[in-house]
């Protein structure tokens, strides 16, 4: 079925001109984040070009517009000084206070979760990408119904006039939505069931590491650097919208695989969380998870709380987990302990000194300069280790499919000839034994359980 589009809100024809606008209580902005900061790299991902910015510190928010008339006023005289034709709030706003803020300022007023779903239709490339998108923009959709429906206000109220035309269509309209989320729902069930038995049969040959992190932490960059897989690699937030799985060679002849995920956000929408479960079924299904946090950000602690906030909400959070120090590169110049460091710069080596001392078991990395990942990767392979079963094995010499299975899933420690027979010492996964004995092959367990259930209970 068709999947509806975002609404006509693509800025990259022509650079739309827009005004950027904050109504910060306190609280909202994480320690040394400067108002707008994030927003703008939302709207330069969109392709929009910000032309203005309103900030206002607000005790509470103004129940019709958000903001206080004042600045609504401000936001209007400002777009007819730079031309701009939109303005994006950095907050979640009501279906009310969107169009009277339309209203007030004369503009397009889109909020942050409009944009950022806007981000995600035009980056999603897979039917699993697409459809979740679609489920997110109807969620968002159905409540601004009678906005989208403006001519109504051009109707005469009164008696009469009630469950006219135009209120007839809405509900039209609100049927025809309604009906396309349970239609996209039923799709991306049978989807997510088909990525689920593919992930849950992988995750019986290979341990499963997935890469998860704010977004723009660098996680492309790392899978490149690990996999040499040529996966895109931008600047921009949500470079990333669809998963990637290839091959991680640990050394040894082991080896595991990796799937980089969607970019995490602060006050990701309800709505693309909901939607995004499917796509994120590697991260709840891993052995282990690579956390890559951006070590350059003044903000990091706070992304790496968002972080795991999305990660207890999609059920990850037990999940075993190595905390990734990445752009180790990018760090800025030595401060003094008296120096101020702007929010909008590099960390300095002694912001980077006290993270290293509040994380002491992260691993820091330059995935950029691939430093640090010969360590990253005996970590994995560790982890990997720790999680198999000491076991020893006979195989005959013969079973050459046999001996190249074990030689990239079993981790040998010794093994010894014994005329037609080789017996190898190590250690392997439940999900390897039970393939290597349900499989027809030659190999005989000299030690441990008679079965994969008694051998790993």
């Amino acid at each position: 079925m068709a999947v509806p589009k975002a609404r006509d809100v693509k800025f990259t024809a022509g650079r739309e001109k827009v005004i950027l606008v904050g109504g910060y209580r306190p609280g909202d902005l994480l320690s040394g984040e400067q108002p707008l900061e994030e927003l703008e790299r939302l709207a330069e991902t969109a392709g929009a070009h910000v032309v203005g910015r309103i900030v206002q510190n607000i005790k509470q928010i103004t129940p019709a517009t958000y903001i206080g008339k004042g600045k609504c006023l401000e936001i209007k005289e400002l777009a007819a000084q730079t031309g701009a034709k939109c303005a994006l709030f950095d907050h979640d706003l009501l279906p009310g206070q969107a169009k009277n803020l339309d209203v007030a300022t004369g503009l397009k007023v889109m909020d942050r979760t409009e944009l950022i779903l806007d981000i995600f239709a035009s980056r999603a490339r897979t039917r699993m990408a697409i459809v979740q998108v679609g489920i997110a923009l109807l969620n968002y959709r159905l409540p601004r119904l009678k906005r989208l429906w403006t001519h109504l206000e051009r109707q005469v109220g009164g008696i009469g006039m009630r469950g006219g035309p135009g209120e007839r269509q809405m509900e039209v309209d609100r049927r025809k939505i309604e009906k396309q989320i349970d239609d996209l729902k039923h799709e991306l069930k049978e989807i997510g069931n088909r990525k689920e038995r593919m992930v849950s049969a992988r995750a019986k040959d290979h341990f499963l590491v997935s890469l998860v992190g704010y977004t723009n932490a660098g996680k492309s960059t790392l899978m490149r650097a690990l996999t040499g897989e040529q996966v895109l690699v931008e600047d921009k937030l949500f470079a990333t919208l669809d998963t990637k799985t290839s091959m991680l060679k640990l050394g040894g002849g082991v080896h595991a695989l990796l799937s980089d995920t969607v970019g995490f956000i602060r006050r990701l929408p309800h709505h693309l969380v909901a939607s995004f479960h499917a796509t994120l079924e590697e991260a709840r299904h891993a052995d282990l998870l690579l956390h890559v946090a951006d070590a350059s950000s003044p903000l990091v602690r706070g992304q790496i709380d968002a972080v795991n906030r999305v990660l207890s909400e999609i059920g990850a959070a037990g999940t075993e987990t190595i905390l990734v120090l990445n752009k180790t590169d990018a760090l800025g110049p030595p401060v003094t302990l008296n120096g101020n460091t702007n929010g909008a710069e590099p960390a300095s080596e002694l912001d980077y000194a006290v993270l290293r001392r509040d994380y002491p078991e992260a691993i820091p990395i330059s995935a950029l300069r691939a430093e640090g990942l010969d360590r990253l990767k005996n970590e994995i392979r560790e982890r990997a280790r720790e999680g198999a079963k000491p076991l020893t094995l006979s195989v005959h010499a013969g079973d050459g499919k046999t001996l190249s299975f074990l030689a990239t899933h079993f981790f040998e420690d010794s093994r010894e000839a014994d005329g037609e027979w080789l017996t190898l010492t190590g250690r392997a996964s439940k999900g390897v034994l039970e393939k290597l004995l349900s499989s027809g092959t030659s190999v005989k367990i000299l030690k441990g359980g008679l079965t994969p259930e008694e051998t790993f209970k």
